[in-house]
């Protein structure tokens, strides 16, 4: 059996300029990175401002086991599936992270024969969007520093600095550092503090900007820190905003590839849906529903996570209404909930995936809770047996949703056209979409209600401290925005060890900042961590250069 980088290392590409001239973009209108990427230029949006939109398709999950339910290899076998059945579809994901690429979960280019291509590029650096976020971000945290080392005009109150330096990688060690050190010429010494690149404000609103202009504007929104005398400073207050765009300019415009079966892509922007919003930018979904008669996209995790604020953030800000919700499960996912543990997920258990589906029964509640058409997508791995298969398909007709098997994996486009053909009709139902709270609700009324109708939670406790920060935050405006909830992926709680579909349990929010710029309040639930660390045996371990200087051992 091939592994993923031999498969897509087999892969028979396009140039770039053919994937564009199938979507209408002529060779003017592309920025080539190579033969197989390009950004699109600038004129590829107004050209196509006025062209009509096509359906919107999102791509979720349940929760997940530890090793992922291959919802990127879902989103691409579906796009090209589509294809398959004669639809025009275009792509629209999330750029990978080199933390999860040399840690644990692996990359965002999809699997087996759902790949995006070429693979080893966008699991890497790919055309630097990820290196000139770092870039950006840290050069806000330099001039901080720096205009309180010069004299401080603004009576920063170097104890209440609020932006974090960043970094693209998994480095626990960066979490908590004291800074400065070494004399009078490096600084007043203090805590500072790292996340990762994809946990940053600047990735946030890199993704929801909709041009250049508003993502300066949006930058010089941040909150950096406060003064002695309690006032909020801005990033515009200490002029880095200018700057910070210069180094975003190309990052901001979407990167254009294809997968094995040379559907294309829009890859374009990549936070986190545990600790940010979790979906690829505004601009790469627009683009894609102004290019095919179907935008396929995905948000991170389960529909707890990425899809809650796909629909109150993403789509508030951008005005975007999904005309179908895929939401992939698996057998063992359910098995996995249903308390089996990881290396017995293999063999047959039904009695554990009875258990287990409520998980999945809970997912599927939350999407409706949003009113929008579900049709559930059972991810086949090799061991499913057809008893186990028949078990979920009883389980989404009692609730009431259309479910496919999909072979994406295995087989392509080929093993997804039973998928496509049930998204097409869903995409046709009547919708009522519309969002989970009103932006004018206030906040803690909120965050409750997230934690009651898509966590099934109990109640919410806020510490004191919480509790002090958000009230300062709600003075600043903070109670007429979006709420982004930072938990663990694993469990629909706070606690990952909270399994199937926990009742009773009071989630806790231990800390909240405010992403100014982005526009929405981030609370954290839980020890969520905002900077992973490596596992004993990180992926790295296994990736390296052969004797010919191919990659080896990525996935």
């Amino acid at each position: 059996m091939l592994s993923d980088i031999e498969i897509a290392q087999q892969a028979k590409m396009e140039k770039i300029t053919e994937i564009a001239k199938k979507i209408g973009i002529s060779e003017e209108d592309i920025e080539p990175y190579g033969h197989y990427k390009a950004k699109l230029s600038e004129s590829v949006f107004d050209k196509l401002k006025d062209k009509k939109d096509g359906k919107l398709i999102l791509v979720t999950a349940v929760n997940p086991t530890p090793a992922g339910e291959g919802k990127t290899t879902i989103s691409i076998g579906l796009g090209q599936a589509m294809n398959k059945i004669g639809k025009n579809a275009v792509i629209a994901l999330r750029e990978p992270s080199l933390g999860p690429v040399f840690g644990i979960k692996g990359g965002a280019a999809g699997g087996g024969y759902s790949q995006v291509v070429p693979m080893e590029d966008i699991n890497l650096h790919f055309t630097g969007d990820m290196h000139a976020i770092t870039s950006a971000n840290n050069l806000m945290c330099a001039m901080l520093d720096n205009h309180i080392q010069q004299g401080n005009e603004q009576n920063i109150d170097q104890r209440q600095i609020l932006v974090k330096r960043c970094l693209d990688m998994n480095d626990r060690a960066l979490r908590n550092i004291v800074c400065s050190l070494g004399g009078k010429l490096n600084g007043i010494p203090r805590e500072d503090h790292f996340c990762i690149t994809v946990a940053s404000e600047v990735m946030a609103i890199l993704c929801l900007a909709s041009d250049i202009f508003d993502l300066k504007e949006r930058l010089g929104n941040i909150l950096v820190a406060y003064r002695y005398d309690g006032s909020p400073v801005y990033c515009r207050d200490i002029k880095a905003n200018g700057a910070m765009s210069v180094l975003l300019k190309d990052a901001i415009k979407p990167n254009l590839v294809q997968t094995l079966e040379n559907t294309p892509v829009l890859i374009h922007g990549g936070p986190f849906a545990n600790i940010a919003h979790g979906c690829n930018s505004v601009r790469a979904t627009k683009i894609a529903l102004k290019l095919g008669d179907y935008a396929i996209t995905e948000a991170g995790f389960g529909s707890d996570l990425g899809a809650e604020k796909f629909m109150d953030i993403k789509c508030r800000f951008a005005n975007l209404a999904p005309d179908c919700v895929v939401l992939v499960s698996t057998v063992r996912s359910m098995k996995y909930n249903g308390g089996v543990p990881k290396n017995e997920l293999t063999e047959e258990n039904l009695e554990a995936l009875e258990k287990g589906c409520v998980n999945l029964e809970a997912h599927i509640d939350n999407l409706k809770n949003f009113g929008v058409n579900v049709v559930v997508a059972i991810n086949h791995f090799y061991a499913d047996t057809e008893a186990e298969i028949e078990f979920v398909k009883s389980v989404c007709a009692k609730k009431g949703v259309e479910c496919a098997v999909a072979k994406s994996f295995a087989e392509g486009g080929e093993g997804g056209k039973e998928l496509a053909e049930k998204v097409v009709e869903a995409c046709e139902k009547e919708n009522n979409f519309h969002q989970l709270y009103d932006i004018d609700m206030d906040v803690y009324e909120k965050i409750k209600l997230i934690a009651k109708e898509v966590y099934g939670a109990a109640g919410v406790h806020f510490p004191k401290a919480t509790r002090e920060k958000i009230d300062a935050f709600v003075k600043l405006g903070a109670d007429k925005i979006p709420v982004c909830i930072a938990k663990t992926q694993y469990s629909l709680i706070d606690r990952p060890t909270e399994l199937g579909r926990p009742e009773g349990i009071k989630i806790t929010i231990t800390d909240a900042n405010l992403s100014n710029g982005a526009g929405f309040l981030v609370c954290l639930a839980g020890g969520v961590m905002t900077m992973p660390g490596l596992s004993k045996s990180p992926a790295a371990y296994n990736i390296d250069v052969d004797e010919n200087g191919n990659t080896v051992g990525l996935f």
